[in-house]
């Protein structure tokens, strides 16, 4: 297996990645860029766009924000109706894997932005049906937190006729450097299948040896060609217009609007899936098992490209956390009805067989990054920052986070976990000054 000699990345990513005559991979090099690029002049080209939008919105709502309770959502928001004025609508897909540490935050997010927000919550039943349908025939227990994220908004936006759909980061130019970001590729029907969904539809779960029917997959259908024409949606990410820093951002969401962390079992990020139960847990452990890496190589190659980690450093961060088994998996289990071998049984037939060789039905890597040490040592012989991620005090210490939250508080106050009004501003609420009660 061929690795980067920079990051941790290697050659079997499933976004596709190359490596130049050096070692080095696309995504470093395309990293490079945030140090080159002009970022006050990408993001007039930003404010250029969104004043465009908000000339067509006639009064309705300017933009629409897909948002959970973890990750970026409160930076996008924050960019989006402080510093670019506008007026946006929140649309959340309900995943059912919720922390509720992930619903305090998304109602937090509503409160302290002071924005609308629509939610598309599916019948449990339902839900549980395609799962169990995406497990048996692509080995993947969270197509349809995927699926579901990047069609409800566009959806939202056919339905309501809001043309512009603003997205944060973009993952494939991000990791593997699919992109430049002086293309400003945009979110696509094309994109979101090939990349974010693996090349899997809705209306690939539909087939004669299948359970699922055509209308039970409806809510994952994305919207059809003439119907984005007739509104002219196109989604854009901030990414390609301002410089995209993940643990800065979300640092600065802490301090700023009481954003929650958590630790989390299988990286050293506790920033960015406090809202899942799964994403940093049997979801990521199965991305291990089918490519031989995981969550804590991405987040450990975005902290090398930022010059606040070492390789060395980064390698011994994936020696923690890769094999680490997911406290979360009875959870799951339970959720969807199925047996432990038997789960593992359907994940096992996706494995990459350029990374894992079975010996005597024992799997066993061929290769890992531990094997590769060998680095650009000048990279990150100097580091620019910490890389230390704090956690945040529990707002609901007493109350154990250790199952589904299908549904909470659509709001936070004083007496509700979190923001309260300064009157002195007219019952408006003061952002920058905002602390969060303590809880006695």
């Amino acid at each position: 297996m061929i690795y980067c000699k920079r990051c941790l990345y290697p050659s079997n990513h499933p976004y596709g990645m190359i490596f130049d005559e050096n070692g080095i991979c696309m995504g470093c090099r395309v990293h490079e860029e945030k140090d080159q690029l002009d970022w006050k002049e990408r993001f007039k080209r930003l404010q250029k766009i969104t004043h465009n939008s908000k000339l067509m919105s006639n009064k309705n709502f300017d933009c629409i924000i897909p948002v959970t309770g973890g990750g970026d959502s409160y930076y996008i928001v924050h960019v989006v109706k402080n510093l670019l004025g506008m007026n946006p609508l929140l649309v959340n897909y309900n995943s059912h894997y919720n922390t509720k540490l992930g619903i305090r935050n998304l109602a937090n997010l509503t409160t302290v932005f002071d924005c609308d927000m629509i939610t598309s919550t599916i019948s449990p039943n339902h839900l549980k049906k395609i799962t169990n349908q995406t497990i048996k025939q692509y080995g993947s227990m969270y197509w349809q937190v995927l699926s579901g994220y990047t069609t409800f908004p566009v959806q939202v936006a056919v339905k309501f006729r809001i043309p512009l759909i603003i997205w944060g980061v973009h993952p494939w130019s991000e990791q593997t450097g699919m992109f430049s970001h002086l293309d400003e590729v945009e979110m696509t029907h094309r994109c979101r299948k090939e990349h974010a969904l693996m090349g899997i539809s809705a209306e690939d779960l539909v087939h004669k040896k299948s359970e699922v029917s055509r209308s039970e997959v409806q809510q994952f259908i994305y919207p059809y060609d003439n119907e984005l024409e007739k509104v002219g949606v196109r989604g854009i990410y901030l990414s390609n217009y301002i410089r995209w820093d993940s643990k800065s951002q979300h640092e600065q969401m802490i301090d700023e609007y009481g954003y929650e962390t958590a630790e989390m079992q299988r990286t050293f990020n506790t920033y960015e899936d406090v809202h899942c139960f799964h994403s940093a847990g049997i979801h990521d452990y199965l991305k291990f098992l089918k490519y031989g890496y995981s969550k804590v190589t991405d987040h450990a190659s975005r902290e090398i490209r930022l010059k606040r980690m070492t390789r060395k450093t980064g390698i011994n961060m994936v020696k923690k956390y890769t094999d680490k088994y997911p406290s979360d998996l009875n959870l799951f289990l339970k959720w969807i009805g199925m047996q432990e071998e038997e789960f593992f049984s359907y994940v096992d037939k996706f494995r990459d067989k350029k990374i894992w060789k079975n010996d005597n039905n024992q799997w066993i890597l061929r290769d890992s990054i531990n094997n590769h040490l060998k680095s650009d040592d000048l990279f990150t012989k100097k580091l620019k920052d910490d890389c230390e991620f704090r956690i945040t005090k529990n707002a609901e210490p007493s109350i154990k986070d250790d199952e589904y939250l299908l549904m909470g508080r659509a709001y936070v106050d004083s007496r509700n976990y979190g923001s309260q009004e300064d009157r002195s501003v007219g019952g408006a609420m003061t952002k920058r000054k905002w602390k969060r009660p303590s809880i006695k």
